[in-house]
This record gives C-alpha cells, sequence and structure tokens, in this order.
C-alpha cells in the first residue's frame, strides 16, 4: 500500500477531533472564541444580536416579512415537538410520510400529546410513494397537517419537500417540514413550496453549537394556533408573542449558543449561504462516495436520493471487518463517524458537514485505507496488492 500523505491523527483547526457526523459537527475556530464572553440576556446588545438571528433565518427560507422566526431552548427535537404541538390543535389529525427514525419520532410526539395520526411509511432507502400520499390525503378529509423530514438521517436520504408541499396546497392541509439535517445546506423555499412551518437547529448546517431550535412560521398560520400547545415551554405561539412584545424569552435563553450562532452566520454568508455551503458539502459527498467505492464499500441509497449530509454505507461481508473495531481505529487517527441507525441492513454512517472540506474527506479515506489494511480486510488488500 502507498503510504499516506496525512498525518494521523488528524484533528480539527483546534486540535479537536474532526466530526464526520450529522450534527453537532466541527465548527470553526471563530465560533468557538464567539462563546467566551458572557452576555445578559436583557442587554441590548445581546437583543441586537438575537433579533439580527432570527431575521436571518426567514431570509435563508425565503419567509422575509410573511414568516417568523421562533427559537427554541434546546436540540432539534425540542423545536420539532414545538412546532407539532402548537400547529396541530386537539382535533387535528397528521398524515406522516415516515422513512427513518425521526418520521417515527415525530409519531411518538403526537401520540404522547394526544394528537390523530395516519401513516405512510416507506423503508429507509425509500422516499414517500406520491401517488398513495394523494390518494390518502383525497380519501381522509379529516386530515388537517401533513408531516415530512427533509432529509432522514437515519440513511441520508433526501425527500421530495416540494412535490409533498404541493400536494398539501391542493388538499388545503397544513404543511410541516422536520429540516433538521438540511437547512442551510439544500434550498427551501416556503413560499414556492407553500411551507407553514419549518423546524432546524444550530448545530447543522449553519455549523453552530448545540443548544438552540428554531420554527420558521406563517405568521399568519401562528396567530391561529394560541391554545393548541400541549406544553408551558414548547409553546411556539407564546413565545414568539413575548418575544415581540418585550424582546425576551420567557425563560434564560442560551446566550453563547445565540451569540456563536450568530457568528455562523456571518461564516454562511460569507461562503456564498446555501448555494455556497452547499456546494462544498456536495464536492465532500462526491469525494467521500468515489473514495469509499474504491475501497470496496457499497452506498445505500442511489445517487438520486443520497443528500448531500450524510451517507450510510453496508458493512463489508468480511470476517475480518469488525465495526467496532474500525470505529475506535479511526477515532484514535482523528475522526469520528457515526453508527448505522438502519432496519433494512447492516450499516454505518459518515457524514460530509462541518467545518471540513476536501483536504479533511480526502486524510478521512487515507484514514479509512489504513484501518482496513490494519484490519487485513479483503477487499483492500486485493485492490492494494
Amino acid at each position: 500500500m502507498t503510504a499516506s500523505p496525512y498525518s494521523f491523527p488528524a484533528t480539527s483547526e483546534t486540535g479537536d477531533p474532526l466530526l464526520l457526523t450529522p450534527g453537532p459537527l466541527t465548527t470553526s475556530r471563530t465560533v468557538k472564541a464567539a462563546m467566551v464572553h458572557d452576555w445578559g440576556s436583557r442587554d441590548a446588545n445581546f437583543i441586537e444580536i438575537n433579533r439580527s438571528v432570527l431575521t436571518r433565518l426567514a431570509g435563508i427560507a425565503n419567509g422575509a416579512g410573511d414568516w417568523v422566526t421562533v427559537p427554541m431552548q434546546g436540540s432539534g427535537t425540542f423545536a420539532v415537538e414545538a412546532m407539532l404541538t402548537t400547529f396541530v390543535p386537539a382535533d387535528g389529525e397528521v398524515l406522516l410520510l415516515i422513512n427513518g427514525a425521526y418520521g417515527k419520532r415525530a409519531k411518538r410526539i403526537l401520540e404522547i400529546a394526544g394528537r390523530r395520526t395516519v401513516v405512510h411509511e416507506t423503508a429507509e432507502d425509500t422516499p414517500p410513494d406520491l401517488a398513495e400520499v394523494e390518494a390518502l390525503l383525497a380519501s381522509q378529509p379529516s386530515i388537517t397537517h401533513l408531516f415530512t423530514v427533509h432529509c432522514e438521517t437515519t440513511s441520508g436520504i433526501l425527500n421530495p419537500i416540494a412535490q409533498i408541499g404541493a400536494l398539501a396546497a391542493r388538499y388545503g392541509k397544513r404543511y410541516l417540514v422536520d429540516s433538521m439535517s438540511a437547512f442551510g445546506a439544500l434550498p427551501i423555499d416556503v413560499r414556492a413550496m407553500h411551507i407553514d412551518a419549518v423546524a432546524a437547529s444550530s448545530n447543522k448546517c449553519i455549523e453552530g453549537v448545540p443548544g438552540l431550535g428554531f420554527v420558521i412560521c406563517r405568521r399568519d398560520a401562528l396567530a391561529r394556533c394560541a391554545g393548541n400547545a400541549t406544553t408551558l415551554v414548547l409553546d411556539l405561539h407564546d413565545q414568539c408573542t413575548n418575544l415581540e412584545k418585550t424582546s425576551q424569552y420567557r425563560f434564560t435563553p442560551p446566550t453563547h449558543v445565540i451569540v456563536a450562532f450568530h457568528q455562523a452566520l456571518d461564516e454562511f454568508d460569507a461562503e456564498g449561504g446555501v448555494a455556497g455551503r452547499g456546494g462544498r458539502y456536495r464536492r465532500n459527498c462526491r469525494i467521500l462516495l468515489d473514495g469509499m467505492r474504491a475501497l470496496g464499500f457499497r452506498p445505500l441509497l442511489a445517487a438520486d436520493l443520497q443528500a448531500p449530509i450524510i451517507v450510510t454505507f453496508h458493512m463489508p461481508d468480511d470476517p475480518h471487518f469488525v465495526f467496532s473495531r474500525f470505529y475506535e481505529s479511526l477515532k484514535a487517527r482523528g475522526f469520528v463517524i457515526y453508527p448505522g441507525k438502519l432496519t433494512v441492513a447492516d450499516s454505518f454512517r459518515i457524514g460530509c458537514i462541518g467545518r471540513i472540506g476536501e483536504t479533511e474527506m480526502r486524510a478521512a479515506l487515507a484514514a479509512i485505507a489504513e484501518v482496513l489494511e490494519e484490519m487485513g480486510v479483503a477487499g483492500l488488500v486485493e485492490k492494494t496488492a
């Protein structure tokens, strides 16, 4: 085997392991540095930073003016639960399009909240069948809302949110989208896609740190949600009303996270917004797929279904390949990957997002090749003999 041009362990610019995951992910030194100062939540400077963050997020989704960004302290799932339990009233019924763990999580949220659901479920490597979705909408007028996941990170599949939105509009349904791992890297247009609310978080493609979820809501739709929420903390209507009246969060905001997110948005804009950020991730994904295929790995998804966020690979059919050893050996070389989350196949996942580019992706591939040779995996030995 040719010696690798990369030295291991590989690290980020701050010396941390590189996180090849769907978030939390590797962040820039300047995003981290933004958190070294303390901020009062009622301080005028912090209030202006927070206002800027919320305004810019709505703009990324082409929602300026008619949509409002409502922040929610906590992880992305806090934002998804806030969206579902605020927008779906007690007598509502949600058509859930499920092809992975995050669609199933939405179903569990609605069940706990006592909301009725109808499920259209496909395998984790299969997008929703739009003809079947339309048939459900046509045959069950009791459905009030339609929910889907933009990029289902269980597999990395890209779901057709624009076509689903067209169906929601045709049948007069409210449309709710979980764009957690795609927002900022893949285009989303709340106007053109007829989206009433979309949930995402700070620690994904904008490359901030964990701690703040947010929901970009159609103003007139949110205005009709007063009294729907099943919890005090996750009430988007109440949170929005209080913010607009007082500029204050109802409960302590994650000030350091928000200031870091503001810095991350500056860096996102400097890279060219969705086009620039998504372009880098697509290059990362292409390098990863080409390199892993050359090493004998087989991706789960067809190219037209693969989002440039995280890639799922089948486990090699080789008795020498032990995932726990593979994982720990890569971690020792400075790369953290993800175990699989599929029911359809034994697999593992490698992310393409975060403050990483071509150099880091090629270094990761070199580390993978080194580990496979060390393990004596036949596919690599045959290719490099």
